[in-house]
């Protein structure tokens, strides 16, 4: 149950506050991402016994580089991750309809995957034309994700309370 309010209650606040909730996220993108970066230093540092020791130290000098760039420049990392997300979108999409093509003589519904693929290119070139729009729809997606687990997980724990009752 507490799951399922914490759940509720991150969706209408991601709801209601947009910008305070992706500078969060930015934040601790760019906190994960410092640290692990720091730890594949001392890694790599302490580890004098590692042959390919400077790959870790590379890796982690990169990774406090991109944690400082997302805390001294959140805008330009919302934008780096949207872009991201939406060639990922492009692609991945453009894969699922060649995907149905091929497929077309092989199973039935491969127009649902194409239709799939189809989505999934128009949500990327929304992202890459309108990333400011793009970056509240993602935003939207994860906090009405939140509702509903949120809601399905406290309708779930009323349902194991009374099935807890009936086993008793």
């Amino acid at each position: 149950l507490l799951r399922g309010l914490v759940a509720i209650a991150f969706g209408v606040l991601t709801f209601t506050q947009p910008a305070i909730s992706l500078a969060a996220l930015l934040l601790l993108f760019g906190a994960f991402v410092f640290a692990d970066g720091v730890l594949h230093v001392w890694t790599a540092i302490s580890d004098k016994e590692r042959e390919n020791r400077w790959l870790l130290l590379l890796g982690g000098l990169l990774g406090i580089g991109v944690g400082l760039l997302a805390f001294l420049t959140p805008g330009l990392t919302a934008i780096a991750v949207l872009f991201y997300m939406a060639i990922w979108a492009v692609a991945t999409g453009l894969l699922d309809i060649v995907a149905a093509v091929r497929l077309r003589k092989e199973i039935e519904g491969e127009w649902l995957l194409g239709l799939g693929g189809l989505a999934s290119v128009a949500f990327g070139v929304v992202l890459l034309a309108r990333p400011g729009t793009g970056a509240l729809a993602v935003l939207w997606i994860i906090a009405a994700y939140a509702v509903a687990f949120g809601v399905i997980l406290t309708v779930l724990s009323f349902r194991l309370k009374g099935l807890a009752k009936k086993i008793a």
